[in-house]
């Protein structure tokens, strides 16, 4: 009778040596191994992408160390789940508890494995797609080794598909079209491979054919959309990736960055957003255009929709990408604001404030104020604007790019006093 388990199943390594992919971690001198070998074993934290092999990587060290294993995820597990599993451990007796999606478990839920931890009889074994740095306690972080878990690359995800049509389908033969595609739709990861593989693989022994070729491969898809979790570490990688990408320059780059975030089903309204920021913060008058631009392209698109107004915002992210750069905009608004925080709430200078009434021309609002248009170059020269408690200093300095030159030009005729 053929196995009922899903491929991903019966392709779990049962031994270190037959994991693919992670050779930093399991390989001949992997860090994780060389801890193993040397008999030092304590709690620790796969930190990496679905499908690289966490929950594998758990049971294996848990029987290399021949520790009785209990997995608990938490997502649906709570503290009277985990105090059960470790219920009459000891440090003499410990036992291993994998904590899969272990940044779901909040503050006080961490807390409770604090003192297990520290007294030995617990060997913590937590996976995470998250940044530990930001979603584990400090303390419980400090008690365990963190171990990245890498993507797999194309060669690893190749070894693997060979593997498993050698194991499972002998009389199946892998064209190399079909792995190219299948690495590709894969995307680093091991599971999804080895689903999309049965699946192919199904569908070459109904047709019949002794060959995997790329049309039983696409005739089994769905919509394969590319690793990016939504509000996780790899959503703001690429996103970053494209902010800087536009600030450098580089168009090719912030082209390909939009379309990965695309392709892996990101809110286009939300790179809309970050471009809207980036035409302020990046080219700031530099090109005052950039923040027209990325206006209307987010307006554009939410007047088409999907998939026409995506172009309107790639046109958007070109455009701010080709464009002169200067952050003097953000900066100013930045140095402002820790003035004021800093000097707190100061009086409007009385020349400055507005006198309607004439008690209020009385007292001396308004006094002493000179009104622009009335001198020379429709510029009061010398006259104060900042409050007294505020030392004269000049956040806004314009750089030499784009139109931000001519107006760092008259900027310093005004301030200098050149006529």
């Amino acid at each position: 009778m053929a196995d009922p388990r899903p491929l991903p199943e019966r392709m779990r390594p049962g031994v270190l040596d037959d994991v693919v992919g992670q050779d930093h971690l399991v390989g001949e001198d992997g860090t994780l191994r060389n801890a193993l070998d040397a008999g030092h074993l304590r709690s620790m934290v796969f930190w990496g992408p679905p499908g690289t092999g966490k929950t594998t990587l758990a049971r294996l060290v848990a029987r290399a160390a021949g520790l009785p294993f209990h997995g608990l995820s938490a997502v649906t597990a709570g503290l009277k789940d985990l105090r059960a599993a470790f219920a009459g451990a000891s440090p003499e007796e410990p036992v291993v508890i994998f904590l899969d999606e272990i940044h779901r478990f909040n503050k006080a839920q961490q807390d409770a494995l604090l003192p297990v931890v520290e007294a030995g009889s617990v060997v913590l074994i937590g996976a995470t797609t998250e940044n530990p740095s930001f979603e584990i306690n400090r303390a419980l972080l400090s008690r365990v080794q963190v171990y990245v878990v890498k993507a797999l690359e194309a060669g690893s995800i190749v070894e693997l598909l060979q593997r498993a049509i050698a194991r499972c389908y002998p009389a199946l033969t892998l064209s190399d079209a079909a792995g190219d595609l299948l690495v590709s739709l894969a995307d680093g990861d091991a599971r999804r491979a080895l689903h999309l593989l049965e699946a192919a693989c199904a569908a070459a022994d109904a047709a019949p054919s002794a060959i995997i070729e790329t049309a039983h491969v696409e005739s089994s898809l769905g919509t394969a959309m590319r690793a990016f979790d939504r509000g996780g570490d790899l959503f703001y990688e690429q996103i970053s990736a494209l902010h800087k990408s536009v600030r450098g320059s580089d168009p090719d780059a912030s082209i390909y960055w939009f379309a990965r975030m695309i392709d892996g089903g990101c809110d286009p309204l939300y790179i809309g957003r970050r471009v809207v920021r980036m035409a302020s913060e990046d080219l700031g008058n530099a090109d005052p255009r950039a923040l027209s631009v990325a206006i209307d392209a987010c307006n554009a698109f939410e007047r088409l929709g999907s998939p026409e107004g995506e172009l309107a915002l790639a046109q958007a992210v070109l455009y701010l990408a080709s464009a002169p750069k200067s952050n003097a905009a953000y900066a100013a608004y930045k140095a402002a604001m820790d003035e004021v925080r800093r000097s707190g709430s100061l009086d409007v200078p009385m020349h400055l404030r507005n006198a309607p009434t004439g008690m209020m021309k009385s007292m001396g609002f308004g006094a002493g104020y000179r009104y622009d248009h009335d001198e020379p170059q429709a510029h009061a020269r010398g006259q104060r604007f900042l409050p007294d408690g505020v030392r004269q200093r000049q956040f806004y300095s314009p750089k030499p790019s784009g139109l931000e030159l001519k107006i760092a030009e008259r900027l310093a005729r005004l301030r200098g006093g050149s006529q």
